[in-house]
């Protein structure tokens, strides 16, 4: 049995998709009765048969800061993806971050312990992975620099990971996936997809600045190779390519049919 958590979320409803085509048992966390709809919507892009591919997932409302919510959800399941995560730039976010990002993780490490899990794949970030020296290629070797001016958001998820490890050394396989900025359907009023919504309706601002892009379906498809492969105790860096913000900004533009932002802030 397959847990997934964030499952209403985009890395979330993507994966869940990918995994009920291949009719394998699933079970997935949600909080709110709403949130479901934009599962369903995320499915309609790519089907018809959107309620049959949802009616395979084992809904069950949970949250995992909360520990006896959650003691339904791990029964008989070996495998657990964990994409749930609170994503915030906002220091005044910081200690909501810890709770879901740090506490959370650690109450998903524990059951996962208890209840005997094989394996465990956990949705990082980029913001991870310590800094470049002298130009050199970041890789997933670069250790974490706790004197950087880090984001509070990489603390948080650079505290999840501690976590996650700490699975390792339990005797439960784990395998970390550090994507950059994720791109991919659904969720259009939201983090990287409000720069959909933004650019659909004239937007004319870019910022300057390079950083590591990948669509979610990527991201996904890596995440299924990880736990189907004997790979265990590693992390991977998952970016496609790495474009400026007027390269994207411009290449969601045209696929839009819209004017490229041309106003640098």
């Amino acid at each position: 049995m397959i847990l997934v958590t964030g499952g209403t979320g985009l890395v979330g409803s993507h994966l869940l998709y990918e995994l009920a085509l291949k009719n394998l048992p699933i079970k997935a966390i949600y909080r709110t009765k709403e949130s479901l709809a934009t599962v369903k919507r995320v499915f309609s892009y790519f089907t018809t048969n959107v309620d049959e591919l949802f009616n395979k997932i084992q809904w069950i409302q949970a949250d995992i800061t909360d520990v006896p919510s959650l003691d339904e959800a791990f029964k008989e399941v070996t495998l657990v993806y964990h994409a749930a995560a609170l994503v915030s730039f906002n220091s005044k976010d910081y200690r909501a971050m810890r709770q879901v990002n740090i506490d959370g993780t650690a109450n998903m490490v524990n059951f996962c312990i208890a209840n005997k899990v094989k394996k465990m794949c956990f949705v990082s970030s980029i913001a991870t992975i310590g800094n470049a020296t002298n130009n050199t290629i970041v890789t997933e070797e670069n250790e974490w620099n706790s004197e950087a001016s880090n984001t509070c958001y990489a603390i948080t998820k650079h505290g999840a990971e501690m976590e996650v490890w700490r699975a390792s050394q339990e005797g439960v396989e784990v395998v970390i996936v550090n994507p950059g900025v994720i791109l991919g359907a659904g969720f259009w009023d939201v983090n990287t997809g409000q720069l959909f919504s933004k650019i659909a309706k004239g937007f004319q601002f870019y910022t300057e600045g390079v950083t590591g892009f990948v669509g979610v379906s990527d991201v996904v498809k890596a995440m299924i190779t990880l736990t189907e492969q004997p790979i265990k105790n590693e992390r991977f860096i998952l970016i496609s390519e790495n474009k400026s913000f007027k390269e994207i900004f411009t290449l969601i533009a045209k696929a839009l049919s819209k004017k490229p932002p041309s106003i640098k802030v």
